[in-house]
């Protein structure tokens, strides 16, 4: 991985990580198009610090209040069922599915699942419940709403994003809206729900990485990517949070449909390899063959 791919790869991470198009997936696939191969789970881990340390810092206030209003309120300071007091507890059990899951399926999340096939189709499928979810769920349920059954709910739609293709907010945005909460409100609740999530799967790959490396992307270049998605990430959350106040989802539908059609175009004429890179380069060039691994 060069310079110029890690900086176009932070970029499009900041991009793609809180819109419900699957960071994951583009990251999986732009680096087969630039021709390193796969990135690698823990290139993705570790970039998505960078977009969380975005959440935290456009979410500050809102963070501080639930975390000390949670405190204050195992001191009997404020009443258990203060709203932010509350939704600490709903941010820790929803946490809790995306934990089990990914230390069950580690090694499938890391191999088997990044397979372009299960990208392409997670697209696609995951797409159509989005469209269908903003259609026909009621968008009249608040945040402050929330029970500890729905709490789970999303913990457990967060959980999918696993799988590349799915995606975090995607996933459990379209809990949200399924479970009748209005547009804004389930994207906010999905960026703090991510926030324990992302955080401690970053830092777990981070530590794997610097213990064992598993031979992906140089450190110093998936350094520079974390730094470059946080800048990005920070520009996209606003535009996204103003966006879907006034707006539905369905330019999202769209854009994730059209992309997975694609992907199994190309998939499909050999012109992409599920596993291994961008092939048709090779065919066409085979001086490049190097540069392409």
């Amino acid at each position: 991985m060069s310079f110029f791919d890690a900086i176009l790869l932070g970029i499009l991470q900041g991009l793609t990580e809180f819109l419900p198009i699957s960071s994951s997936a583009h990251l999986r696939i732009a680096s087969e198009l630039l021709g390193i191969g796969d990135a690698g789970a823990a290139f993705t881990a570790i970039t998505q610090i960078g977009t969380e340390a975005a959440v935290i810092v456009f979410f500050w206030r809102d963070i501080v209040r639930i975390i000390g209003n949670w405190f204050r309120s195992l001191a009997g300071r404020v009443p258990r069922n203060d709203p932010d007091a509350l939704m600490g507890w709903w941010i820790i059990l929803g946490s809790i599915p995306i934990v089990v899951l990914g230390l069950l399926f580690e090694d499938a999340i890391d191999t088997t699942l990044r397979s372009l096939w299960f990208t392409a189709t997670m697209l696609i499928v995951f797409g159509l419940l989005l469209g269908l979810a903003d259609w026909a769920g009621r968008k009249t349920r608040p945040l402050e709403k929330l029970t500890w059954k729905h709490g789970l709910i999303y913990g457990l739609a967060q959980s999918l994003a696993l799988i590349p293709g799915v995606s975090r907010s995607g996933g459990t945005i379209t809990a949200g809206l399924f479970m009748g909460y209005k547009r804004e409100a389930a994207a906010r609740y999905s960026f703090l729900l991510a926030i324990p999530a992302v955080l401690g799967s970053g830092f777990y790959k981070l530590f794997k990485e610097v213990s064992e490396p598993s031979g992906g992307a140089p450190m110093s270049m998936t350094l520079v990517a974390t730094a470059i998605a946080f800048v990005v990430a920070i520009f996209v959350i606003k535009f996204f949070m103003g966006y879907i106040s006034k707006r539905s989802f369905m330019p999202f539908v769209i854009y994730r449909l059209a992309l997975g059609a694609l992907l199994f175009v190309l998939l499909g004429t050999g012109l992409l390899d599920a596993e291994g890179g961008a092939v048709a380069a090779q065919a066409i060039d085979p001086s490049t063959t190097g540069a392409l691994r």
